[in-house]
């Protein structure tokens, strides 16, 4: 606010209505912590008008202000009494003469401003002031401090004159007469007075119409506005504008108005002109006595190049929604002159001749050549399968030639005039890179790129997961995304001793670990896949193996579920003992009865089985069992004393003869096959290497024939038919 009062302070002196030759220079006054700042020198000021004294203070860090009174009092009085108040927040204190007149500039007493300001001036108001604060201190008991520093208001008589705008005057053309009081005050408003002069005749008063603009809480424009139409004798006339102040102060300012006609408006400009060259217009009439020419700036183009147009009024030549911007004025010729053109100084100039009731206007396309660099709009940023949207446009006169090209490729992509929009849809990693826009503009090119990156954001696939095995844990985890996401195993954290193998194929890792977990069940595996657009995190399951399975259902098994199924096998086992012993006695009895009817007929002249057709028997074994559809009886080689295995082999016995009673009791042909245990006799230094030697094998095929008298009683479908049965020969 304090800088607002000293700009508000050098305003008023570059109008010349508040003060003159005021010094802007400070100085600071301190008494211990207190502290003044104020104008260095004396403040001068004109009757009439208003003074603004600037200041600012600073306090103890005890003491909280409240509110400031000012004092005028002589320049050798240490301190003024209470009777020099002239400004204070209690008006009842305040000398009558000073009520209403002074101002606080700054309502808010803890920004420290106690700058006031004094309207209606009269050369009493001369003297030195000086300031107090009021406030309360740590304890809040009322306490008030008077500065010692003072400073000097010197006011003297009015010298400052009102300010008359008068326009070009043109015959028949109404016109308005602005004139401005001096001072920029938000004391009384003073009264203002129009007067004429024909030559050398008496006086004519002329009512005008008084206008107040608030500039601001402390700042005040005060004019007047005399509106008439000018004709031919009112040229050469005096216009007078008295104003009048409170306390019998009074200021004028006297012009002679000119009323003037326009014959022929010529315009020359230096066209063409490139950005950066000096434009000049300059717009001449010839005309008696001198005209006013004003060049005028319009938004859009309205009138034809070159053309010249008599108009009832300047308004008319502005169309809607277009401007008009004010350049230069000058009476008879006139150059308007600007340096640096840029592409917002192409558009149409007018220069305008305002005479008598018509207006005669010559307007000028100017077209500024211009190149500005082009900008790329558009998100270079995108994700994965997203559509890339880019528009290079550059602004020039003539247009440029506008195409997109990729780094690396030689393709044009997009071209086109002006503005270009390049569009690639589905984009993948591939399509990152650099996308250049190239300007062509006559004899130059202009180029810029951007640098486009498709994102890829990490995902892990649905076929990861763990396995354990023998209290072995193997993960594996599968992600996907660009750029290459990192893969993480919060599982490890506390673990010193596990193996990690990463491989990449493509935008693919392949995460595996492995280590070693003595209790799985609360094992939490998670896989952890991030890169610089993201992280995810996915659980991963955990499936044991079917040995794995069967060994932690067995931890599951209670002692009681132990204890039952041994008792139960105990059962079992003598069951079986007992079925397998009453097996054994009716199968010793069958072999009992078998040998009674059986004759084994053997000679030593005639042998039934000779070494040929022992080693025959050998190779058609399998092809005999396949023939009589029966399967042949296996068990299992006994061991010796040695411990080693005993081969089983089998020979072939045929029964020429049975008994009638044993052929008339079976229907059908049966065979039977019997053992023939060989030892295997082993020689080996020690027990540990074992390498027997197999004996030879030693078959005996004994032919029974049949008798011939039973043979009779055979039915003749049985006859021919010979019953093989293969019994266990053992070596001794």
């Amino acid at each position: 606010m304090f800088v607002l009062i000293w700009a508000t302070l050098l305003f008023c002196m570059k109008y010349g209505s508040t003060v003159t030759g005021a010094s802007l220079e400070t100085r600071r006054a301190c008494q211990g912590a207190y502290c003044i700042t104020l104008s260095d020198g004396i403040i001068r000021a004109e009757a009439g008008l208003c003074v603004v004294i600037p200041c600012s203070f600073t306090t103890s860090t005890y003491f909280y202000p409240k509110s400031v009174d000012w004092f005028k009092c002589g320049r050798y009085q240490q301190r003024c009494q209470e009777s020099d108040i002239v400004f204070s927040s209690d008006s009842s204190k305040v000398q009558s003469g000073f009520i209403g007149r002074v101002k606080q500039l700054e309502l808010d007493i803890n920004q420290n401003n106690c700058s006031i300001i004094i309207n209606d001036l009269t050369a009493s108001d001369s003297g030195y002031y000086q300031l107090r604060v009021n406030g309360f201190n740590d304890y809040w008991n009322p306490e008030r401090f008077q500065y010692s520093a003072k400073t000097a208001v010197s006011v003297k008589d009015l010298t400052q004159k009102p300010s008359l705008m008068v326009p070009p005057l043109t015959e028949g053309q109404q016109t308005t007469l602005i004139c401005t009081a001096p001072g920029l005050c938000s004391g009384s408003a003073p009264e203002f007075t129009w007067t004429r002069r024909e030559g050398g005749q008496n006086e004519s008063i002329i009512t005008g119409k008084i206008k107040t603009e608030n500039l601001s809480a402390f700042e005040q424009r005060h004019s007047s506005t005399l509106t008439f139409t000018p004709a031919a004798e009112h040229h050469g006339n005096n216009v007078t504008c008295r104003v009048s102040f409170t306390g019998g102060m009074i200021t004028e300012e006297t012009v002679m108005l000119n009323v003037n006609y326009v014959k022929e408006v010529q315009v020359s400009v230096n066209t063409p002109v490139t950005e950066g060259e000096t434009l000049n217009l300059t717009c001449s009439v010839e005309s008696f006595p001198p005209f006013l020419l004003t060049w005028t700036k319009l938004s859009d183009q309205s009138i034809q190049n070159g053309t010249e147009t008599d108009l009832n009024n300047e308004t008319s030549t502005i169309q809607e929604n277009q401007t008009e911007t004010y350049l230069q004025q000058g009476i008879g010729e006139v150059t308007f002159s600007l340096a640096n053109v840029t592409a917002k100084d192409s558009g149409l100039y007018v220069c305008t001749a305002k005479h008598l009731n018509h207006t005669l206007m010559r307007d000028v396309e100017v077209q500024v050549r211009y190149l500005k660099t082009p900008v790329i709009t558009g998100n270079t940023s995108l994700a994965k399968e997203d559509t890339l949207n880019l528009t290079c446009s550059v602004e020039s006169f003539p247009p440029s030639l506008i195409t997109w090209t990729f780094l690396g490729s030689d393709t044009e992509l997009q071209s086109d005039t002006g503005s270009s929009t390049l569009i690639i849809r589905q984009m993948t990693t591939e399509n990152s890179g650099r996308y250049i826009c190239i300007a062509k503009y006559l004899n130059s090119t202009v180029a810029v790129y951007a640098d486009v990156s498709v994102t890829w954001f990490p995902s892990i696939f649905k076929n990861s997961g763990c396995e354990i095995q023998s209290q072995v844990l193997t993960c594996v985890c599968l992600s996907e995304g660009f750029p290459l996401p990192t893969i993480k195993w919060p599982l490890l954290n506390g673990h010193t001793q596990y193996s990690v193998i990463t491989t990449v194929t493509n935008h693919t890792v392949n995460s595996t670990i492995t280590l070693t977990v003595k209790e799985h069940s609360n094992t939490s595996a998670e896989c952890v896949s991030s890169n610089e657009n993201g992280e995810v995190t996915e659980s991963l399951s955990i499936h044991s193996n079917m040995s794995q399975k069967g060994a932690d259902r067995l931890k599951n098994v209670s002692w009681l579920e132990v204890i039952i199924a041994f008792f139960l096998g105990l059962l079992l086992s003598a069951v079986l003992c007992f079925l397998g012993k009453k097996c054994k006695r009716k199968k010793q009895g069958d072999s009992e009865n078998l040998e009674k009817t059986l004759e084994l007929v053997t000679s030593q002249e005639d042998p039934l089985i000779d070494a040929g057709q022992a080693a025959e028997d050998d190779h058609t074994y399998d092809q005999e069992v396949t023939e009589g559809g029966e399967a042949a009886a296996e068990e299992k080689p006994a061991q010796d004393l040695d411990g080693g295995p005993n081969d089983v082999q089998y020979a072939s016995i045929d029964f020429s003869a049975l008994k009638k009673r044993t052929v008339k009791k079976q229907e059908t042909t049966e065979t039977e096959y019997a053992e023939i245990k060989i030892e295997v006799k082993e020689q080996s230094e020690n027990h540990n290497e074992t390498k027997g030697e197999l004996l030879e094998d030693k078959e005996e095929e004994v032919t029974i024939k049949e008798d011939e008298e039973t043979k009779d009683d055979v039915p003749e479908e049985e006859e021919g038919e010979d019953v093989a049965i293969y019994s266990t020969v053992m070596d001794r």
